[in-house]
């Protein structure tokens, strides 16, 4: 569905993608896999065009979509949620929900349920402002309007930073039912043991290079791995 080609980004001076290539399946779960500053959400940002690549190809589909503007690739089928969830703090989650949507013209019902079901927290809370939801709800929120543009594949910059034990493993329960409804996904995550166990291929970036990759399971008996980010 995806397939990255030599690519590489400079960022405030800095090579920080340095020609990574790597392929993302149609209906699986990809993740990437590193240290702060190794260039993953760089990654993700260019393949949406927020960081626009010095080279490389990227290919969504068949199409070359390297350096064409968001609007155009959020049309075409993919879409971001991004570190820190930027969410809108003063629009009510119904709001955020629609901005989501916001490319499209027809009818959002069947998919604010579809959503509404995901979550049923956002369903209570919906004339609420986003800015007063706790952070695992907030998280919800990204989640839910990124889904709100119907994506084919869709992408995730640590969804599960900075939240409680108890709701990773909520986000991760949601990750993998979002994906049993077809959704493609690509996941950047600093719990490599959960995105490890959740994906079904892995890599693993170092300082703007991939350096290993494998089946998710590989990777988590992979000793490298485990020394260096699984803290075995």
């Amino acid at each position: 569905m995806l397939k990255v080609t030599d690519l590489k980004v400079n960022y405030g001076g800095i090579e920080a993608v340095k020609g990574i290539s790597f392929e993302v399946p149609e209906k699986s779960i990809v993740t990437l896999i590193g240290a702060n500053g190794a260039g993953k959400s760089t990654t993700l940002r260019s393949i949406v065009s927020l960081e626009k690549p010095a080279s490389g190809k990227i290919e969504f589909l068949g199409q070359d979509i390297t350096g064409k503007d968001t609007d155009y690739i959020v049309s075409q089928g993919i879409t971001l949620v991004p570190e820190g969830r930027r969410i809108f703090p003063d629009l009510t989650v119904l709001e955020n929900l629609k901005i989501g949507a916001y490319m499209r013209k027809d009818s959002l019902t069947d998919d604010l349920n579809w959503v509404y079901d995901l979550f049923p927290r956002l369903k209570e809370r919906h004339w609420q402002p986003g800015g007063t939801l706790s952070g695992g709800e907030q998280q919800m929120l990204a989640v839910a309007r990124a889904l709100m543009s119907r994506p084919k594949l869709i992408m995730m910059d640590e969804p599960s930073l900075g939240l409680a034990p108890l709701i990773v493993k909520g986000i991760f329960d949601i990750i993998r039912e979002i994906h049993r409804q077809g959704v493609t996904i690509l996941l950047i995550e600093q719990n490599a043991n959960m995105a490890l166990r959740t994906a079904d291929i892995g890599y693993v970036i170092e300082t703007g290079r991939i350096t290993m990759t494998g089946s998710g399971q590989e990777l988590l008996v992979n000793e490298k791995v485990r020394q260096a980010y699984l803290g075995k």
